[in-house]
């Protein structure tokens, strides 16, 4: 397990690419000033990673904020993703330029398919390897895939994802699917890892914090930072910005983390691809 973190910790993806460990999600961040605020504190904070995608309507205000902080752009990680509606080889190579145009960005350094539809993922994938041959993007990658969306995918391609983004935390503890990508080294992405605030009163998770001296929240985020995990909290507070960052001065013990393993009760709060063909 990885203890010696800092904000500033990267990891290197399969392609030799460095992406920070800790970004900022911005699911849900609809409101234009709303995700400028939130980029602006979280840049401010000393967040390097922003995560965005197409479905969440907002790449133009988060292409926006990353001009405005005046930080150099190439000391910023962006992701957004391909959305289901734009599967296909042309609709994606179409789609992509699209989310550049809005983020107003010379590349994306990393680009995932959001969804694994079914039929016509492969003929994508195509296209998202061309995208990174041609120098569009820095990596290209996966989300909401399990285990066997990715061994049908390698089974197809030589050009093994550099990320898969899923939902994780000690309430959907997908250990095989760590373990999988661990071993095809894909490095696994973490949204929701704090449940959408569904289980940041449980009593068992409050006492660890309690132990601690951190809040719910900040247990589960370094939880998953000790997984090796690359970890994308959703906040648009700059409050919770600050708070979901202060997670750098202490670290679980091992037989603290083999007991927040065991909180898995198979709970997703968001969507579920396990059934997906």
């Amino acid at each position: 397990m990885t203890k010696d973190l800092s904000i500033d910790s990267i990891i290197a993806l399969n392609n030799g690419v460095e992406i920070p460990v800790f970004g900022l999600g911005t699911y849900r961040m609809k409101d234009g000033a709303e995700t400028r605020t939130a980029i602006l504190s979280a840049l401010k904070a000393g967040y390097r990673h922003i995560d965005t995608a197409k479905s969440y309507g907002n790449e133009k205000d988060v292409g926006e904020a990353i001009r405005a902080s005046g930080i150099p752009r190439e000391r910023i990680f962006v992701t957004t993703k391909l959305w289901n509606a734009d599967h296909g080889y042309q609709k994606a190579l179409k789609a992509f330029g699209k989310s550049l145009k809005r983020l107003e960005l010379s590349y994306i350094d990393l680009f995932l398919i959001h969804w694994p539809v079914k039929g016509i993922r492969d003929e994508t994938w195509r296209a998202m390897e061309r995208l990174l041959q041609e120098g569009e993007c820095r990596a290209v990658g996966v989300s909401n895939y399990m285990i066997r969306h990715l061994g049908e995918l390698l089974e197809i391609s030589a050009t093994i994802p550099a990320v898969n983004q899923v939902e994780f935390h000690p309430y959907l503890f997908q250990e095989d699917l760590l373990k999988f990508c661990r071993k095809h080294k894909i490095q696994l992405e973490t949204y929701c890892p704090l449940t959408r605030g569904r289980r940041l009163d449980d009593p068992k998770l409050r006492s660890f914090a309690d132990r601690y001296s951190k809040t719910p929240a900040q247990i589960l985020i370094r939880w998953a930072l000790q997984h090796d995990l690359v970890v994308i909290p959703k906040s648009s507070h700059p409050g919770r910005i600050l708070e979901n960052a202060d997670v750098f001065d202490f670290s679980i013990a091992e037989e603290d983390m083999k007991a927040l393993d065991s909180f898995h009760e198979n709970l997703r709060v968001s969507w579920d691809p396990t059934n997906v063909q």
